[in-house]
């Protein structure tokens, strides 16, 4: 079976739970993604930051995107998937979470992101399929 170490983005690009959010959007930009892990100085993962997380709860409600830092916006515990876990439980984990990215763990350590677009061109079309039914359902 199809691990997850083998279809994720090795060295997935982070932001800091110190930095910025407006450091998070530019970085975003830059790297044309819509999602960044936080971890913090421990390098732990605290979250993910998505650019509808910029918009809704900073710009939508007037806070300063310069001085609200990427760990505020860090809340509960991350949906993760273990880097040798294997695609069953990446597609499941999407579906029950609706979630399009998961984060990689290797312990404690980030070590990629699983995108939906990673598992379309990893898995055969039929479990493809039922996840897009899946994120796209209620």
């Amino acid at each position: 079976m199809t691990t997850a170490r083998e279809i994720m983005t090795e060295g997935a690009e982070y932001i800091g739970a110190d930095e910025s959010v407006l450091r998070a959007a530019r970085k975003m930009a830059e790297m044309g993604v819509g999602a960044l892990p936080i971890c913090g100085a421990d390098d732990r993962l605290k979250g993910v930051l998505t650019d509808r997380d910029i918009v809704v709860k900073v710009l939508a409600a007037g806070k300063d995107a310069e001085a609200t830092t990427a760990g505020e916006l860090a809340q509960g515990e991350a949906v993760t998937i273990g880097a040798d876990d294997d695609a069953s439980v990446i597609l499941r984990t999407m579906a029950d979470h609706k979630v399009r990215r998961l984060p990689v763990i290797d312990g404690h350590r980030l070590v990629g992101m699983v995108a939906q677009a990673d598992v379309a061109r990893a898995l055969p079309d039929p479990q493809v399929g039922d996840l897009l039914e899946a994120l796209s359902t209620d």
